[in-house]
């Protein structure tokens, strides 16, 4: 027989009343673990991403003007489609050429359905497919970054309709794809997920970033600095291991291709990849960026035309950002894009160094992001609730209106400005004169297939579609003073051209080239297209005899 205790019965007690705590608003929306199903966040980014195409979409075959630049790096894609190499000339290591590879395959379908149409003004459209995707991975690495959907809507405004943004990101330039690329490193980094294979993604985005555009290695420090932020504490160690393992591997592939090819150090006979850096280091810096009259400071001048506010209030917000990590919840957030843009503009302010006008086109996505977050902190001070009950309705109303007054100053100076430039995108025509020397040198000339032609590479494509020899009848100008296998052709020097075109970028450089300027001085013009320093002469060739070639 088991005995059994009686059982034992509490008293209720009546459950006191807790106080309920007093949660003040942050005036953020946390990102949802999946950002696809978020309908608010698909239906924002979908409007922007719309307005962004649309903007930088229209009239973008006319303006801005066609850079050299732009003809080279499409030149390269076509002589990987045409199976010619990795450039319409000798491969020098200038950059590595994942870059016009991968313009190779955006170009591949429209270039395959009209060969006539792979021209630099009409192959500005594929660069539409990386804005879209470069906008999209904006907004979700600020909403990855706990920035309030509209804050990451206004960065993602700040990237794709800024002016500045509106001409670069329209040009083919290395600078836009390997900023797609970088921007996927840091949306992967900030994974809120963190799985390794989104670190080991990461590793992966980067490298093909710096194999895309070489100057993308100064913003690696920036995507470790957000994965160590973004991982978890006991797998840290190996997702930076994964990540940094993944980038370096892929990164040496482009040395490991130049060792097999026996181009790795300098040699007779060959290019080398030791060369090519050589000159990247060394070439002829364009001044102190503050200095007066130095190509540096009209490199920033012309950013500064576009947009002031972008830039100027940029770098002042990754500063400031930087200074206050310790203590802003946001600085914490976006101290990878800040470090990123502190880090381009002290190298982009180094005394000596060399400037080019696309070298901001990587700090684009972190000045909007800063921005962005920089008025989202000051949104959130102005806006926020009652910071204690103490505090007079008259002090609550009085932040509210200053946040108003604040909106309604930076909208009537920045929409003006943004008007004016996106206005000037969509409608000015600074091509004409280009098209104008196409179609004379197409339909003018009587024989293209025996003619030689000295031009820049932003025409160099049409020359070719209209019968010219690629590389020995449309020459490009630089080829003619630096290219052996172009110089041995040219036994006689300019006395063997038909004709140069003296666009604005020929002029300019054949201060440099003795070649060129030769070609020039003893050329006269018979046509003109266009007028001042923006003119298209196309030039014929006169013999000592005051004939023509």
């Amino acid at each position: 027989m088991t005995s059994t205790l009686p059982a034992v019965t509490t008293p209720k007690v009546p459950a006191q009343r807790q106080p309920v705590p007093v949660t003040r608003s942050t005036s953020r929306t946390e990102p949802p673990s999946r950002l696809r199903s978020s309908r608010s966040d698909l239906a924002l980014c979908g409007v922007l991403l719309v307005a962004i195409l649309v903007v930088q979409g229209w009239n973008i075959a006319d303006y801005p003007t066609l850079s050299d630049d732009e003809g080279t790096y499409l030149a390269q894609a076509w002589a990987v489609q045409e199976g010619r190499g990795l450039a319409h000339y000798t491969y020098w290591y200038d950059h590595p050429p994942l870059g016009w590879i991968q313009l190779a395959l955006l170009t591949w379908i429209p270039a395959a359905l009209s060969p006539d149409s792979m021209t630099v003004g009409t192959m500005r459209a594929a660069m539409l497919v990386i804005s879209a995707v470069s906008a999209v991975l904006l907004y979700v690495l600020g909403r990855r970054l706990s920035l309030p959907r509209w804050a990451a809507g206004l960065g993602m405004v700040l990237f794709g309709l800024s002016p500045l943004s509106v001409v670069l990101q329209r040009e083919i330039f290395l600078d836009n794809l390997a900023v797609m690329w970088t921007l996927l490193a840091f949306a992967l980094a900030a994974s809120p997920s963190r799985h390794l294979w989104h670190h080991f993604g990461a590793g992966i985005a980067a490298a093909t970033a710096v194999l895309t555009k070489e100057t993308m290695l100064l913003v690696l420090p920036a995507v470790l600095i957000t994965m160590w932020r973004h991982s978890h504490r006991d797998t840290r160690k190996f997702a930076l291991t994964g990540a940094v393992t993944a980038c370096a591997l892929i990164g040496l592939s482009y040395p490991l291709f130049a060792l097999l090819k026996g181009e790795l150090l300098p040699g007779a006979g060959h290019v080398s990849l030791w060369d090519g850096i050589k000159y990247q280091m060394t070439r002829p810096g364009s001044g102190f960026i503050l200095d007066a009259g130095s190509g540096s400071n009209g490199v920033l001048r012309s950013w500064l035309y576009y947009d002031r506010v972008l830039i100027l209030g940029g770098l002042a917000g990754g500063l400031l950002l930087l200074a206050t990590w310790r203590w802003s919840v946001t600085a914490r957030a976006l101290a990878g894009p800040s470090f990123a843009v502190v880090v381009l503009a002290v190298v982009a302010m180094r005394p000596g160094g060399y400037l080019p006008a696309m070298y901001v086109i990587q700090a684009l996505p972190f000045l909007a992001l800063v921005l962005a977050g920089g008025t989202a902190s000051v949104a959130h001070a102005c806006l926020r609730r009652r910071r204690s009950e103490a505090e007079h309705r008259y002090v609550t109303g009085g932040r509210y209106a200053l946040a108003t007054v604040l909106a309604i100053g930076a909208g009537a100076y920045v929409v003006p400005h943004w008007y004016e430039g996106d206005r000037t995108a969509v409608t000015a025509d600074a091509n004409a004169p280009y098209r104008a020397a196409s179609k004379w040198l197409s339909t003018e000339v009587a024989d293209p297939g025996d003619t030689r032609v000295l031009v820049d590479d932003a025409l160099w494509l049409d020359l070719v579609h209209a019968g010219y020899e690629p590389g020995l009848g449309a020459i490009w100008f630089y080829k003619a003073d630096l290219d052996p296998a172009v110089t041995r052709t040219m036994p006689r020097g300019w006395k063997d051209l038909d004709y140069v075109v003296a666009s604005p970028t020929v002029r300019r450089d054949a201060v440099d080239l003795p070649g060129v300027k030769a070609a020039i001085e003893h050329s006269k013009p018979v046509a003109v297209f266009g007028s001042g320093e923006d003119r298209v002469e196309i030039r014929q060739i006169q013999t000592a005899a005051g004939g023509v070639r």
